[in-house]
């Protein structure tokens, strides 16, 4: 949880950085280089578990893993409650810059918002490093989920540059905390045969998810600055209304 905060803070801002004092090409040069350091760390954890008789535990495969992932119930609500959130979440850097004219500040002062999502993100790591987490996860990401909706909510309501400031680090904590919730849904619902193949599963569809949003956030601008954040508003706010009718449902049918 720690080294993803810090990644994804760090991260861009280091390439921010070297973007400004160097080149665009240099921070894309630097990253790739990045990625290639990281996979030779990688390729040296081991390829597979390893039973207590010391033989290699069977693994479940790709189709496998998905199949059982649409069918555990749990699980597929964890999947797309993780892919609403990050698709909410990604269009927050692109309208930062762009709330400049709205809040009457420069466009560079208005980039601090995406510092501010950034550190709260990494704020919010570090408290759950102190203060875990408690309770169910599915319950925990229902609730977090709507605290991040009132989060996006609140940056369509207020006008001036400190409370939407504010806004942002409030939403990188929440978003923080979501993570932590998937985590634990993840590792409780996940069968142990298949367990390493659900978190790369749902990591990579998170990642979609927040590409998609990136994507849809750049096409909205034309129709307004806080356009974005209103479809994210619309679609967090949808699958969390699903999550909760389906989430009652199972409830009804299991004490009948």
């Amino acid at each position: 949880m720690a080294t993803y905060g810090f990644g994804g803070t760090l991260g861009p801002s280091a390439v921010a950085a070297i973007s400004t004092w160097t080149s665009p090409s240099s921070a894309f040069y630097l990253l790739a280089v990045g990625t290639v350091f990281a996979a030779f760390f990688i390729m040296r954890l081991p390829v597979l578990p390893v039973t207590h008789s010391g033989k290699p535990a069977e693994v479940a495969g790709a189709i496998a893993t998905v199949g059982m992932m649409i069918r555990h119930t749990p699980l597929r609500r964890t999947l797309y409650l993780t892919m609403a959130v990050a698709f909410a979440v990604s269009v927050l850097p692109i309208v930062a810059v762009s709330m400049a004219d709205n809040l009457g500040v420069p466009a560079a002062t208005a980039a601090f918002l995406t510092v501010a999502y950034g550190a709260g993100n990494l704020a919010g790591s570090v408290c759950l490093m102190v203060i875990p987490l408690r309770g169910e996860p599915d319950r925990l990401m229902l609730n977090i989920g709507g605290l991040i909706v009132a989060g996006l909510l609140s940056m369509l309501v207020v006008n001036s540059f400190m409370p939407v400031f504010l806004c942002f680090f409030i939403t990188g904590m929440l978003n923080a905390a979501f993570f932590a919730a998937t985590l634990a849904a993840r590792s409780e619902f996940s069968p142990p045969s298949c367990r390493g193949q659900v978190f790369v599963w749902v990591g990579a569809m998170k990642i979609t998810a927040g590409s998609l949003g990136t994507a849809a956030a750049g096409q909205l601008m034309a129709q307004g600055s806080y356009a974005p954040v209103m479809l994210s508003l619309c679609t967090l706010s949808t699958i969390l209304v699903i999550s909760l009718l389906a989430r009652l449902w199972s409830s009804i049918k299991y004490h009948r």
